[in-house]
């Protein structure tokens, strides 16, 4: 497999640059999941990596060698995209190898690498078999086995799971992660799914309004985020975010309500105040940073979502482990765990604590 990297990396369309400045170094056997808003431009840095789509300014290389120019075909990338687009009148087998028979390879040498590509994805049954027999998921895998025939530099996921139902984009995801570790290949993936970024990737890239936000493990997004969009995008359900200001020893909130935090005094001007649903402690209405009444209380069997109006603040999401025997209407204090609130300047920035 390859190193991957983007210097500088531009794209526009006329006036209109969609991406600016794009810098990843992308390493040899990486899982990389680019995650954003629809219109952020992944999909389109998915397709100049690919040749799809020209690259307007910087450089792009594949273990050093600079790759514009180069045609897809001699890029020597393999591309999964949402479509399945398998050739209806082909079987499995012959779905999965068409490249190499393109290519003119031998029958022996394609036979074996259908046979292997077909074992690794759970398909040594259904080889004989053609596309509108196979369910979405076994589909899907054949258009990922077709690009692993290839033996590619790369592979490039564009989404490919959007089209499944919940079940199979479980399947299909434990699918991909057994491919990449048995592969150890080089791969690039496109998706809005938060589930499917924070537990495929070795490190998230998250786009926004054409630039990159933060690079980082998923775990570093999420205790980490580089900025407010981050710490709101990652991370389901959302980031609570409380307007605050100053205090000597701690902040206090919009509501008049003051947060004691023992590090004192920051450099920059704290605006608001960001802490996840789960880091919210269900306590006494005299016991609680924030007090307020029970809206909307969503049951899921594993958590408990309660949607509280705080005095004086508005809704605040709680996400409690269990079901807990919380009604609407009731009065209820809410603590903020002390290690997991989130500061952030006026501009959006994050302050380290």
């Amino acid at each position: 497999m390859s190193r991957i990297e983007l210097n500088n990396v531009v794209k526009r369309y006329g006036s209109v640059e969609v991406l600016r400045d794009i810098n990843l170094d992308i390493q040899d056997g990486e899982f990389i999941v680019l995650v954003g808003p629809s219109g952020c431009g992944k999909s389109t840095l998915l397709r100049m990596i690919a040749g799809l789509e020209p690259i307007s300014g910087g450089d792009f290389l594949i273990d050093g060698e600079r790759m514009n120019d180069v045609q897809p075909r001699d890029r020597d990338i393999a591309m999964v995209f949402q479509s399945y687009a398998l050739y209806p009148h082909m079987d499995v087998a012959r779905n999965m190898g068409f490249s190499m028979e393109i290519r003119k390879d031998s029958v022996s040498e394609r036979r074996t690498r259908v046979e292997a590509a077909a074992k690794t994805l759970g398909l040594s049954a259904l080889t004989d078999r053609l596309p509108r027999a196979l369910s979405g998921g076994q589909r899907q895998r054949v258009a990922m086995g077709r690009a692993i025939i290839r033996d590619p530099r790369a592979f490039l996921f564009d989404e490919p799971l959007s089209n499944l139902d919940a079940a199979l984009r479980v399947e299909m995801r434990l699918e991909i992660a057994r491919m990449h570790k048995k592969l150890g290949a080089t791969m690039i993936y496109v998706t809005h799914d938060q589930v499917e970024a924070l537990t495929l990737a070795d490190r998230i890239v998250v786009l926004h309004g054409g630039d990159i936000q933060q690079v980082g493990t998923p775990l570093d997004l999420y205790e980490r985020p580089a900025n407010k969009f981050v710490a709101q995008f990652i991370g389901s359900p959302t980031m609570n975010m409380l307007p605050t200001a100053d205090q000597a020893n701690g902040f206090v909130l919009s509501n008049g309500k003051e947060i004691a935090l023992s590090e004192g005094r920051y450099s920059c001007q704290v605006s608001e105040l960001g802490v996840r649903p789960e880091h919210i402690d269900i306590v006494a209405p005299d016991e609680g940073d924030l007090v307020g009444v029970a809206d909307v209380v969503e049951r899921l069997g594993s958590d408990t979502n309660i949607y509280v109006q705080v005095d004086g603040l508005g809704s605040t999401l709680v996400r409690r482990s269990g079901n807990l025997p919380i009604s609407s209407g009731d009065r209820l204090g809410l603590h903020l765990q002390r290690n997991n609130i989130h500061l952030f300047t006026a501009e959006g920035a994050r302050l380290e604590r």
